[in-house]
């Protein structure tokens, strides 16, 4: 028996000997330069394109099973004018053998030396990479087989690396449709520390377009379950020396189910100084030339594939700063739900600037492409927005705050507050886009706005004083400005107390032609006409917006208003009738006063209104006051009174 032991060990150590030994000499013996040829043609075969390996390709078997070899090369298939689709200068891989059978992976040395991929789109559109014709693809000839069920952890053990480099890479794009090329050179990777229960460090070099870029940090333990593992990320991502950013968190379940719960921080940098360090001019044109300058970034990012939230989100842009959260889930159905909040910003910064040519042609534009509103019907939101000071077409406005919510093409925003210029704005707006012709509405409450500096800061017009209130309610369809002018429909009252017409003197008016007619030499000052109440209810019927029953009180003129300003086609057509009283009461007075009436008729557009006397209204009361008896028909025949009523009527109209 012990002599059966004491055989079978020297048989059991005389196989391991001269495995090694052969392991050992057979490389002496075999030149493996005699299948370059073979493993060449076979590659070349398999990809379709020209494939050559320099001739001091060598190979070892043991302690360390390695492969190493220089100028590999894969061409590009015929119609390219670039030769080379890849290209390694050299490659070196070393591993222990016999640690492979306990599936211990153990590498001594991995270095890839100058790898370089041209990727080439030609003028007709081809592209480099993809599979040429007439190479032989082993997948749709061979039956597909099941994928066989994978156990929880990797297939390995252990796993260490002594030395993991990418050196001197490349990666050239050319797009010889667009005369474009760009290029990410000197591509270094070094992985350190490789291990499964320990952290990797990890560095990333490269530049583009000459501007450099790193990313540097450390990645695990990745741990042996990789399917449940959760993996630490420290990461420092620095780019063109303009923007550095920071993430910090884990990876969770990456084999299985993915998920995130990360940590970013971007530090403060300029998107225009980043663009400009790329030599591209600004993709975005904005009024002010300095918008766009600063953006920073802090948020916590948490999810999967099937939700994510974003919390602690600070955003800033240039001079404002944005507090925001954010909810989303279901992303075949969005479901969003967010929070904001921005202490200040003017929108007009980054308005696209006016445009200071005139179209060289006549021409109608062509039919804009329809609007797809399928993505806002699938939408389901549930957003508020607060912002301390916003600008907004020059308006200045405060403390503004809008829900939002969604659901099956239908937005509600309600409610609807802000403050603005001494006053309150109070309402609730509907978008409904369910049809491929949206339509919305909106209500509105307006209390105590000083209409005069919105209509300066806005219109940059002098036109209208006084404390505005006003109650709106409208309607309308389309999405493009002529589509909806043509649709608004609704009602509303506007009242402004304490205020003035400026740029016109209606009691002026009234009482001398010359000034109606423009006859009258200019006065020194702009004229204006100061009311203690103007009350203007109207309705607006597609577009046309009509009122009968304007009023305007003052202390020493009545004046109603009546006819339509059309906002499609720009025309307005109003009756001014005034009444001027001997009295400096103002709103509230009601008592029928004496006194001249000269109606005014208004015409023209809305960028060139006309102005004149309506002689025939003068004309048209007497006979009626003749009629009605209130005049005697005897007074107007009688030479003498006939000559003292129209002296005292050119007098009064011609202020002589």
């Amino acid at each position: 028996m012990n002599k059966a032991i004491k055989w079978g060990l020297i048989i059991c150590v005389g196989l391991v000997v001269l495995v090694i030994a052969t392991l050992l000499i057979a490389p002496a013996f075999i030149d493996i330069q005699d299948y370059k040829p073979e493993v060449e043609k076979l590659v070349s075969e398999k990809t379709g394109r020209p494939f050559t390996i320099g001739d001091d390709l060598n190979l070892s078997l043991f302690p360390w099973a390695g492969v190493s070899f220089s100028s590999l090369q894969l061409g590009n298939t015929p119609g390219f004018a670039e030769k080379e689709f890849v290209n390694v200068k050299s490659f070196e891989v070393r591993v222990k053998l016999l640690p492979l059978l306990s599936k211990e992976v153990q590498v001594k040395r991995f270095i890839l030396n100058g790898p370089s991929i041209t990727l080439v789109k030609n003028k007709d559109g081809r592209v480099n990479w993809a599979q040429p014709e007439g190479a032989k693809d082993t997948k749709s000839t061979e039956k597909k087989k099941d994928p066989e069920p994978s156990s929880a952890g990797l297939p390995i053990k252990d796993l260490s690396v002594g030395e993991f480099l990418v050196k001197d890479g490349s990666i050239t794009w050319i797009d010889h449709t667009s005369q474009t090329r760009k290029e990410i050179a000197a591509v270094n990777l070094k992985l350190q520390d490789v291990s499964l229960d320990r952290p990797i460090k990890f560095s990333f070099e490269a530049q583009l377009d000459k501007q450099p870029i790193s990313v540097a940090g450390t990645i695990g333990p990745v741990g042996k379950d990789f399917k449940r593992a959760t993996i630490p990320l420290d990461l420092d991502i620095n780019a063109l020396k303009k923007l550095i950013l920071t993430i910090k968190g884990k990876v969770m379940n990456p084999g299985s189910t993915p998920a995130i719960d990360l940590a970013v921080d971007m530090q403060p940098f300029s998107p225009r100084q980043l663009v400009a360090a790329l030599e591209q001019p600004f993709p975005v044109a904005t009024s002010d030339p300095k918008a766009l300058d600063r953006i920073a970034l802090k948020a916590n990012l948490k999810g999967d594939a099937n939700q994510i939230a974003v919390s602690n989100g600070i955003l800033n842009l240039d001079d404002s700063t944005l507090n925001f959260s954010l909810k989303a889930s279901d992303f075949s159905r969005p479901n969003l739900a967010f929070d904001m909040n921005l202490d200040r910003i003017d929108l007009d910064r980054y308005l696209p600037p006016k445009s200071e040519q005139q179209p060289a042609s006549a021409e109608k534009p062509a039919p804009k492409k329809a609007a797809d509103y399928e993505p806002l019907r699938k939408l389901i939101l549930d957003g508020r927005i607060k912002i301390g000071q916003l600008v907004a077409s020059k308006a200045k406005i405060n403390d503004l705050l809008v829900q939002i919510k969604a659901k099956n093409g239908i937005f509600n925003l309600d409610p609807l507050q802000m403050t603005m210029y001494q006053g309150n704005v109070n309402g609730k707006g509907n978008f409904n886009v369910q049809t491929q012709t949206p339509k919305s509405s909106m209500s509105l409450n307006v209390a105590g706005v000083q209409v005069g500096p919105l209509l300066r800061d806005v219109l940059e017009k002098d036109i209208l004083e006084g404390v505005t209130t006003a109650q709106l309610n409208l309607a309308m369809a389309g999405d493009n400005p002529d589509k909806i002018k043509q649709t608004l429909n609704g009602s509303g009252q506007l009242l402004f107390n304490d205020g003035a017409i400026v740029g016109i003197d209606l009691a002026g008016m009234v009482r001398n032609a010359k000034a109606a007619f423009g006859l009258a030499q200019k006065p020194s000052e702009r004229p204006r006409t100061d009311f203690a109440e103007l009350s203007a209810p109207f309705s607006i019927n597609n577009g046309l917006v009509n009122t009968s029953q304007t009023s305007l009180k003052s202390p020493l003129m009545r004046v109603v208003a009546a006819g339509n300003a059309n906002l499609v086609t720009e025309a307005i057509d109003f009756r001014v009738e005034p009444k001027v009283v001997g009295t400096i009461k103002g709103q509230g007075d009601t008592a029928d006063r004496t006194g001249l009436m000269v109606p005014v008729i208004i015409s023209g557009t809305f960028s060139k209104p006309q102005f004149r006397p309506d002689l025939a209204g003068i004309a048209q009361k007497q006979l009626k006051g003749v009629l009605e008896g209130t005049e005697k028909p005897e007074d107007l025949l009688d030479k003498e009174k006939l000559e003292e009523t129209g002296k005292g009527l050119l007098k009064g109209i011609l202020n002589q």
